[in-house]
């Protein structure tokens, strides 16, 4: 059983996620890689005592990085990541900056 602080990662701060808190109450963070949305919908709502009207799933595949070395190239992979975002029910709001 995986437990609710195993499911949350960590918040996702970038321009386009803070455009999104602002102008339509949405928030983002990044999550377990297998959790379903029930299981997040959980986690945020028993975490950061909200309420959650509704939940949209990204997942973000790998990316292949290449790295150029003198005498050959080495090529590796990102870990896969999955990224939610949610908005709250009306009146409610998140500090996402504690998390």
């Amino acid at each position: 059983m995986i437990k609710y602080n195993d499911i949350i990662k960590c918040p996702v701060i970038t321009e386009k996620t803070s455009l999104l808190r602002e102008k339509f109450g949405k928030y983002s963070l990044y999550v377990f890689v297998s959790a379903n949305k029930y299981k997040i919908k959980l986690a945020i709502e028993s975490l950061f005592n909200v309420k959650v009207s509704s939940i949209n799933i990204v997942s973000i595949r790998y990316n292949v990085k290449r790295k150029h070395g003198r005498f050959s190239d080495i090529a590796g992979y990102e870990k896969r990541r999955k990224k939610v975002y949610f908005a709250l029910a009306n009146g409610q709001k998140l500090d996402i900056m504690s998390v």
